[in-house]
């Protein structure tokens, strides 16, 4: 967020879920590599996304997380799905769940984008996996 301009509450709310969501590492990464271009952007996708969208109390942050996946493995955003497979070890979101979620992808939205969001989830999986094994 520009250093000058105040956080709004939206704002400040929304950096809490994006925090939850993706984790510390992760936020803080994206703010340490924003620049005067593109703040505007991070501003708007805390605000929005994660602020507006993403703090409604209506639906839990695990079936955001499914629909989310859902969406972005349909639009065939394969970044997004590897950041969203990873942030549900902070949504609650299983595995099962995001293999249903992949299972209505095909479905409606078409086997390829399904299958490569499947392979992407196996890949980070897998990283994930070491990770846990690594900290034992």
């Amino acid at each position: 967020m520009n250093a000058s301009a105040p956080a709004t509450t939206r704002y400040r709310e929304g950096l809490a879920v994006r925090r939850s969501v993706l984790g510390d590492a992760h936020v803080d990464r994206a703010e340490t590599a924003s620049t005067d271009f593109d703040r505007p952007f991070q501003q708007l996708i805390t605000e929005a996304a994660w602020g507006t969208v993403w703090a409604r109390p209506t639906w839990t942050k695990r079936e955001r997380s499914m629909v989310t996946l859902a969406l972005l493995a349909a639009l065939g955003h394969d970044e997004e799905v590897a950041m969203h497979v990873r942030a549900t070890a902070n949504t609650g979101a299983t595995r099962e769940d995001i293999c249903e979620a992949f299972l209505h992808v095909a479905i409606y939205a078409g086997v390829p984008a399904a299958n490569q969001a499947i392979k992407i989830a196996k890949q980070v999986f897998a990283q994930m996996d070491q990770e846990a094994s690594d900290a034992r």
